[in-house]
């Protein structure tokens, strides 16, 4: 399995699940550290890491929401559309495709002997 990073450099790590676990296609939530996290297995075998929490609303939604990619000018991006409003946001950086709305704060993930971990620092 690739080492994925979603985004920065994590102080800590902390297991999340095995990779396994994490169906191909579909979100899940879990309690990590304090926090609802979503998580999200695409495809080609990258792991997203989300606050399960949707930015516009607050309600523990994320993880039902719609996984896709959109094209932008540096290429594809993963995405995921909140399961409420139905807003996209780029899984790579947070941000909203709608101008104005807020971002979905994001952690960094990796893939280490098949066990999905999530860093403790989001952006």
């Amino acid at each position: 399995m690739a080492l994925v990073m979603t985004s920065g450099v994590a102080a800590d790590w902390l297991p999340a699940c095995w990779i396994d676990d994490l169906s191909i296609g579909w979100g899940q939530s879990l309690w990590l550290d304090g926090r609802q996290v979503a998580l999200f297995r695409f495809p080609d075998g990258t792991v997203h890491a989300t606050s399960h929490a949707c930015p516009s609303t607050g309600a523990p939604v994320m993880a039902a929401g719609i996984m896709g990619t959109r094209l932008t000018p540096a290429g594809l991006v993963h995405t995921v559309a909140g399961a409420g409003r139905k807003e996209v946001y780029r899984l790579d950086t947070g941000d909203c495709l709608t101008p104005g709305r807020p971002r979905l704060p994001i952690h960094p993930v990796r893939v280490q002997d098949g066990r999905v971990l999530v860093g403790t620092a989001a952006p």
